[in-house]
């Protein structure tokens, strides 16, 4: 019995495809009879009938030892004549027959799929419509009959002599025309109705017509779907008519062998021939076409065919007149159709006329049709950007950049990181986004600076025929960056995620480049090559920046490319030299190969550092084996260089770009002394950096050994002065008992002997270990201080008591360091790894800050229990804008307060007001409380100008004009200069962009700025750290001598200073003196160090005797702000006095504010100091500035300190778990050495 089974066309025309000739005679299959008993229990069946796959579904159990089971091969392609033999494939082959076992209870069934195809229609329906390469065959063997037919017309013609009087061509001609002339010419109606055609061109006419009209009548019936007179009525199958049927006649009638047939419209049918051709040829090699290349296409063969028809048409029937030849009505056309109208050649008689009237009109009809299509295509096309060519793809090189949706400061800041390398500037950008262009971006990107290379693609980067148009197979790297103003930012790294692993499949061989929001997302693109988590980042650079101020500044200046030219034309010699070393960046070079420390093969570390910063100006701050894939950070004198070693410095540019010039200086011809490079604090510099098209020159001097600069002056108490030992020189072979005494390891107990029992105790209790729970997956382990005990979760809670003690505000817990204070929105793994930098076990127990969590939403119990194995950390719910809230965590008792960026705000109507609250609130605040240090996050950087705002600050305008002129220069920092962000008061974290932008040219940036925030601690790697100049430290002098002190007493690297200068903000333009401009000069040259630095130092000094402590700034102020300084009125120091008492009264009122909320709230208002302003003053970061470069009072030394666990011995490290400890104590020990 047979079943069968009606499965759809598509499976059919799969099937189709497969089949073969060689096989396609088959036997009939045979059916089992249970009638006969004398049979076996297992007969053989034919499994294929036809074109039908047959499918034995036997009942009874199989014996499948008796099945062949060899694999059968793919059938072959689907051949015509199959069609009339039927597909009767492999029915005869052995190797097909399968035989079963059944008894004679059961009875076998032979089941036959597709017998819809069984019919002769059917079978010609899918030769000849169904299946992509028939018909594809067919339309172009239809496309060559229809050329062919138009080829034989214009060889008809040309034999054709209308001028001959032949008998053969029908009935005698009549002149049906008037008999008067001279109006009209005569018009001859039997040349127009009658040609002379020879019988050969005649008989392939006809063969070519009768195939033409078979095929169309076979098209016709397959294509028949019930009514007839669609079908008939259709323009293609009356022109198919017209041309073949007169042909058709012709055979049986021989008098109408020469009548005319219009074979010249052909023409259209071979258009229509060819554009369904090629939509079929697009189709079978399953590739997606162009559009806008169809309907070009298209608009081509409708001029084509216009011109040919005109020309053919007018011809012919002007044979009844000036009898014009082919060429004269192609010509005739041409110039009619171009509008030019010469009118040397024209029609004669009116029938011709009558057509060129029909064939304009049509022109008009068409033509524009199509134009509007082309032009609408091309404006789609536009905004989809097209396609990256193969070709350019090929022989060019390009990156791909997938965003959700571009800002045009997304894409500038791109575009200036990524070719501010000049081996970067022949590569190609092409940008995919699912988005449509924005008007910003589209006018961007039409400046020829970015036009040219810069290409923009709609498209998905999901799909695979959109990554096609952006050949991400060929690209260099792809960069997948992550939409931070969404409001779900978990549903963006879902985007993200998808996105890489589309790029990872569709090209697996192209570097991935990730920008990832949440840290628990990170794990899932764990295979890209370089991955940057935003929040990891962001709280490990915030929690940095709270002990070692100005670290977001510090690291956003290294990740950025400059030449150090910012600020250079400004009369400020702050921003002079701040521009100048914001130059500094972070390279690599192979030992072996380096000029700069190639001659320190086999020397110390320490050794090598010192010595090329003091003659090159490098700072080298790291080292990678060749053995070895982990960048180590100050390895410390222990470790020998190798000339296979890559080193990593901080330098104005990379060694490659840098020329070198060697000056003798003719000292003993003027009777100097020989002395050192650092004794004189007037010699002239010892490296003069000229930073110009990415190359520097560096004069390099060769200074010898100081002999007698063993001992330096200093200053007493008494005045009379006395000698000290001098800075010991660095050896190049680390002395391990000079370096790590055995006191550095020993118990901290000296450092803990002024503390009070109850604190003592308290610091006795923590411990060092690993955190217990990490809160997401991927998180590198640190070593911290930790609890010996997990505290409850209710004791987490700082303004509630529970069972275990009553404190409810941070004044109660007596805490004797000052408090950290974060608010946050709420408490994402993230805050994680702001808690981790501050508890890591270098940072000396009795420096531990607590850490208080203001929380818009209370956490979980998850976050709870991974920050409760921390000591001194609690959370508290509550808001910034509540005063109440803010009191309660101890704001009066804190030094510093992040406030981070709210996910909830980050997205708003309007660009650049997602941080109008943060903004609004951080003023209150820094109104309220003057004395404390604010760390705001942004959104935007541009809005960073609104922070610690002064209406009638004219120095923070003039700021603003500068910040313009950078801009307009093409300056990357222009913001630089904005006095919070020097200050490393204000972040954003769109600025790290540029971190992973740069990993395309220096793959280590990512692991080095990692190492430098503590989210990766590598064995023998060190850790950035502080040291702050005392008036004790002053006898060192410069910077370069501070560099020999540290690399030989402590083996620390200093890589830059953050300075604080005292400075006066004038609030109105009548404030800046006259005198300013004609006030004393500058002390002159030949002054002692010893003057100018009490000179540099009197901070104290009297406001009546220097009235105005930046005369230069008030000056430069003055004239950006481009404002007449006039003598201050009597009416103006009067209106200026008013607004002193104002503001007094204003201070004096917000101090009422707070006290009275303290008082209401049961706290002590003891600790509230609110005449404690510390705003008039300025800070910025030098980094890697000049050896000569003068120290002054309180200035913050950043310095990468050495691994304390790399110099314990192997078996301190194995021995008892208390060891801890002693690593500890280094940490505290190492510092207080510091303290010179």
């Amino acid at each position: 019995m047979n079943i069968f089974f009606n499965l759809r066309g598509s499976v059919v025309r799969q099937i189709a495809e497969d089949r073969t000739v060689a096989e396609a005679i088959m036997i009939p299959p045979r059916r089992s009879s249970s009638s006969h008993g004398d049979r076996s229990s297992s007969e053989t069946l034919q499994k294929n009938n036809s074109s039908n796959s047959g499918v034995i579904l036997d009942i009874s159990s199989l014996k499948m030892a008796d099945v062949d089971t060899e694999v059968p091969p793919l059938p072959p392609r689907y051949r015509f004549r199959d069609l009339l033999l039927g597909d009767q494939t492999f029915q005869n082959d052995d190797r097909y027959q399968e035989e079963y076992s059944m008894d004679s209870t059961n009875a076998q069934v032979q089941v036959e799929f597709y017998v819809n195809e069984n019919t002769f229609k059917e079978r010609l329906k899918l030769f000849f419509i169904k299946n992509q390469r028939s018909s594809l065959r067919i339309r172009l063997f239809n496309f060559a009959l229809k050329i062919l037919t138009c080829v034989l017309y214009i060889v008809r013609v040309s034999l054709d002599d209308p001028t001959q009087n032949n008998s053969n061509l029908g009935p005698p001609c009549q002149n049906n025309s008037s008999p008067n002339t001279t109006e009209a010419p005569e018009i001859k109606w039997c040349l127009i109705f009658w040609v002379t055609r020879r019988d050969s061109v005649w008989a392939i006419q006809v063969t070519v017509a009768l195939i033409s009209f078979l095929e169309t009548m076979l098209i016709t019936y397959l294509s028949y779907k019930g009514n007839i007179w669609e079908q008939i009525f259709q323009i293609s199958f009356i022109l198919e008519m017209i041309n073949t049927v007169p042909f058709i006649i012709t055979i049986f009638c021989a008098r109408l062998r020469n009548i005319f047939v219009p074979v010249f419209l052909n023409c259209w049918l071979a258009k229509g021939a060819l554009e369904n051709m090629i939509n079929d040829f697009h189709r079978a090699i399953q590739r997606t076409h162009s559009a806008m290349f169809n309907q070009v296409f298209i608009l081509i063969c409708t001029l084509l065919c216009l011109v040919f028809t005109g020309a053919c048409g007018i011809q012919h029937l002007e044979r009844a007149g000036k009898n014009l030849s082919l060429f004269d009505s192609f010509y005739f056309c041409i110039v009619t159709f171009s509008t030019v109208g010469y009118g040397d050649v024209t029609p004669q008689i009116w029938p011709s006329q009558l057509l060129v009237v029909i064939l304009i009109c049509v022109a008009l009809v068409v033509l524009p049709l199509q134009f509007e299509e082309l032009a609408y295509l091309w404006m789609e096309s536009q905004k989809l950007g097209g396609n990256y060519s193969r070709h350019r793809a090929q022989t060019e090189k390009h990156v791909v950049l997938c965003v959700s949706s571009l800002k045009i400061d997304l894409l500038m800041d791109f575009l200036n990181e990524f070719y501010a390398h000049p081996r970067l500037q022949d590569y190609y950008v092409v940008i995919l986004c699912p988005t449509e262009i924005d008007i910003q971006v589209r006018r961007i990107l039409q400046i020829p600076l970015w036009s040219q290379r810069v290409i923009y693609l709609q498209g998905s980067a999901l799909k695979d025929q959109d990554l096609m148009r952006a050949k991400m197979d060929d690209a260099e790297a792809c960069f997948i960056l992550s939409s931070r103003n969404e409001v779900d930012r978990t549903a963006a790294d879902h985007q993200t995620i998808l996105r890489a692993w589309a790029a990872k499949d569709f090209a697996p061989n192209c570097p991935l480049y990730v920008q990832i929001l949440k840290p628990e997302n990170k794990f899932h693109v764990k295979f890209a090559d370089h991955v940057v988590c935003e929040e990891e980042f962001k709280y490990a650079m915030l929690a940095l920046n709270c002990v070692c101020p100005a670290t977001s500044t510090l690291v956003t200046l290294l990740v950025h490319t400059s030449r150090g030219q910012e600020g250079q034309t400004s009369p400020e010699q702050w921003q002079r030299t701040y521009g100048r070393c914001s130059g500094n960046e972070v390279y690599h070079i192979r030992l072996g190969d380096s000029k700069f420390f190639g001659e320190y093969d086999g020397k110390s570390f320490t050794y090598a550092s010192f010595h090329a910063h003091k003659k090159y100006g490098v700072c080298l701050i790291g080292v990678k084996r060749e053995d070895n894939k982990s960048i180590l950070l100050n390895p410390g004198p222990r470790h020998i260089m190798a000339a296979t070693d890559t080193c990593y410095y901080i330098n104005i540019t990379k060694e490659e770009n840098s020329a070198f010039i060697f000056k003798e200086e003719e000292k003993h011809g003027k009777g100097l002394t020989v002395t050192g490079l650092y004794d004189a604090p007037s010699r002239l510099p010892v490296h003069s950096i000229i930073a110009s098209m990415g190359t520097v020159a560096i004069d390099l001097q060769h200074p010898d050994p100081p002999e007698e600069s063993g001992k330096l002056t200093l200053p007493t108490e008494n005045g009379a002065g006395s000698r000290r030992p001098s800075i010991a020189p660095v050896l190049e072979i680390a002395d391990s008992s000079a370096i790590l005494p055995c006191d550095l390891l020993s118990d901290q107990s000296e450092d803990e002997t002024n503390q009070s029992d109850e604190e003592g105790s308290m610091m006795s209790d923590f411990v060092k270990g690993y955190p217990p729970n990490s809160p997401y997956i991927g998180s590198s382990p640190t070593l911290c201080h930790l609890l010996p005990q997990k505290a409850p979760f209710c004791c987490l809670r700082l303004d509630k008591g529970c069972t275990h003690n009553s404190f409810e505000d941070a004044k109660a817990y007596g805490f004797k360091n000052k408090l950290i204070i974060v608010s946050a929105e709420m408490a994402g793994n993230g805050l994680y790894n702001f808690i981790v930098p501050l508890r890591a076990y270098y940072r000396p127990r009795k420096e531990l800050n607590p850490i208080v969590l203001l929380l818009d939403y209370p956490p979980d119990n998850h976050f709870l229990e991974a920050i409760c194995c921390f000591p001194m950390v609690h959370f508290m719910p509550g808001t910034i804008d509540n005063l109440d809230n803010l009191l309660q965590c101890g704001i009066i008792y804190a030094d510093n307060l992040v406030v981070v960026d709210k996910e909830s705000t980050m997205s708003a109507e309007e660009d650049y007001m997602a941080d109008a609250k943060t903004i609004v609130n951080v003023q209150t605040m820094f109104r309220l409380f003057p004395s404390l240090s604010i760390i705001t996050e942004l959104t935007h950087p541009s809005n960073m100008r609104f922070m610690q705002f002064r209406a009638k600050d004219c120095y923070s305008l003039a700021l603003s004009k500068l910040e313009k002129i950078e801009r307009d220069k093409g300056s990357n920092l222009a913001f630089m200069f904005r006095l919070p962000f020097a200050a490393g008061r204000v972040f954003s974290i769109s600025m790290l962009d540029t971190l992973l932008y740069q990993s395309f040219v220096k793959d280590y940036m990512i692991a080095i700025t990692r190492l430098l925030l503590g989210l990766d601690t590598t064995p023998g790697s060190g850790y950035l750290c502080v040291m702050k100049i005392t008036e004790e430290d002053l006898w060192i002098r410069t910077y370069g001598r501070l560099f020999q002190k540290f690399c030989s007493s402590s083996a620390e690297i200093p890589i830059g200073i953050y300075r604080t200068e005292s400075h006066m903000f004038s609030t109105s333009e009548s404030q800046v003196s006259i005198n300013a401009e004609h006030g004393e000069e500058h002390r002159d040259r030949g002054e002692s160090w010893k003057e100018k630095t009490a000179h540099r130092n009197s901070t104290t000094s009297d406001q009546s005797e220097h009235p105005l402590l930046r005369k230069k700034s008030m000056q430069w102020a003055r004239r950006l702000s481009r404002k007449s300084a006039k003598p201050a009125s009597r009416a103006e120091r009067i209106s200026q006095q008013r607004l002193n008492l104002y503001r007094r009264s204003e201070r004096q009122e917000l101090s009422e504010l707070v006290k009275n909320r303290m008082k209401h709230l049961g706290l002590p208002t003891v600790g509230y100091d609110e005449m404690n302003d510390h705003q008039n003053t300025l800070s910025y970061v030098l980094i890697n500035p000049p050896p000569d470069t003068m120290l002054e009072l309180n200035d913050i030394v950043y310095i990468i300190r050495s691994d304390p666990l790399a110099h314990m011995p192997e078996d301190s490290q194995m021995g008892q778990a208390r060891n801890t400890r002693n690593q500890q104590d280094f940490g505290t020990e190492t510092r207080n050495e510091t303290h010179l």
